[in-house]
C-alpha cells in the first residue's frame, strides 16, 4: 500500500512529490502518480522513480492518501470517476485536494458525506521550495489527517490549519496571488531605477537583492513592520520623501483594494465551480 498517491502530475504534484521525496518524507516506493499524459507520467517517472498510471482507480485502490490535483474544471469528471469504484471504500482513504475554488461541500457530494478531505490552497513558489499554503479539514477528517496534510506542504515551504474555510478567498488573495504583486513591485522598482540611470539588468539584480534582504531582516527581527520602516526612513532623508509620495498616492489604500478584489474574486468562482 502506497502512502501518497497523486491523481493529476502537472507541476505542483511534481515539486510536492520531489520536496517529500528529497526532505526523505517518502520513499520513491510509497508514492504514485496518475496523469492522462504520457509525457508527464515518463517525466516524473525518470526524474522522481516513483510509480505512474493513467489509471485514476489504480491510485485509489493502492494509496492510504489520495492528493487531488487536478484542474477546477476537470474535477467533477475525476470525481464521477472515483465515485463509481463500488468496491472501494472511500471513506478509508484520506482525500487532499488542491483544486482551486473546489469547496469540502462539492468534494463531499461525490465522496460522502463522512468523507476525510482536506481542502488545500498553496501558491506557486512551492515549486522553488518556498510555499505557503494554508489547509482546512472536513468534520470527517481527523487531527492526524491534518498533521499528515501538514507534512506534505512543509516538505515545500509552510503550511497553517485553519478552522474556517472562507478564510481560503482571502488567503488566495494574500499568498496565493501575492507572488504576483512582488514581481510587479521588484518589477516597478527595476523600472524605476532604469529611468533614473541604472542598466536595467542591474536594477533588477539591486532591486531582487534589496527585497531578499529586507524580507529576511523583516523575518528574523523581533520589531514591528513600522519600527522597521522608521528605522530606515531618517527624518528629511531619502526614504521619507519616497514614502510621502507612496502615501500622497494611497499605496496602502491601493493594496487593499487589489487584495480585496482578489478575495471577491476567488469567491466569485468557488460559486461558479
Amino acid at each position: 500500500m502506497k502512502k501518497l498517491g497523486f491523481i493529476g502530475g502537472g507541476n505542483m504534484a511534481e515539486a510536492l512529490a520531489r520536496g517529500l521525496l528529497e526532505g526523505k518524507i517518502f520513499k520513491p516506493s510509497e508514492v504514485i502518480v496518475s496523469d492522462v499524459d504520457a509525457g508527464r507520467r515518463r517525466r516524473i517517472n525518470r526524474m522522481l522513480k516513483v510509480a505512474v498510471t493513467d489509471d485514476n482507480l489504480q491510485v485509489i485502490r493502492e494509496s492510504r492518501a489520495i492528493l487531488l490535483a487536478v484542474k477546477p474544471q476537470q474535477i467533477d469528471e475525476v470525481l464521477s470517476g472515483l465515485a463509481s469504484a463500488k468496491t472501494i471504500n472511500l471513506h478509508e482513504k484520506l482525500f487532499v485536494s488542491i483544486a482551486a475554488g473546489i469547496t469540502i461541500a462539492r468534494l463531499m457530494r461525490a465522496l460522502g458525506k463522512k468523507a476525510r478531505i482536506i481542502r488545500v490552497m498553496p501558491n506557486a513558489p512551492a515549486m522553488v521550495g518556498r510555499g505557503m499554503a494554508a489547509l482546512v479539514r472536513s468534520k470527517g477528517a481527523s487531527k492526524t489527517d491534518e498533521t499528515f496534510a501538514l507534512k506534505i506542504f512543509r516538505a515545500v515551504g509552510d503550511a497553517v490549519a485553519l478552522t474556517n474555510e472562507a478564510l481560503l478567498d482571502p488567503v488566495t488573495a494574500l499568498s496565493g496571488s501575492g507572488p504576483a504583486y512582488v514581481y510587479l513591485f521588484v518589477k516597478a522598482l527595476a523600472d524605476a531605477a532604469a529611468n533614473e540611470g541604472i542598466p536595467r539588468d542591474l536594477a533588477l539584480r539591486m532591486a531582487l537583492k534589496t527585497v531578499e534582504g529586507a524580507e529576511y531582516n523583516m523575518r528574523m527581527s523581533k520589531l514591528a513592520p513600522a519600527e522597521l520602516i522608521s528605522i530606515v526612513a531618517s527624518r528629511g532623508g531619502t526614504t521619507e520623501a519616497a514614502l510621502k509620495r507612496f502615501a500622497a498616492a494611497g499605496f496602502s489604500d491601493i493594496v487593499a483594494a487589489a487584495v480585496h478584489a482578489a478575495a471577491d474574486r476567488s469567491r466569485e468562482l468557488g460559486r461558479e465551480f
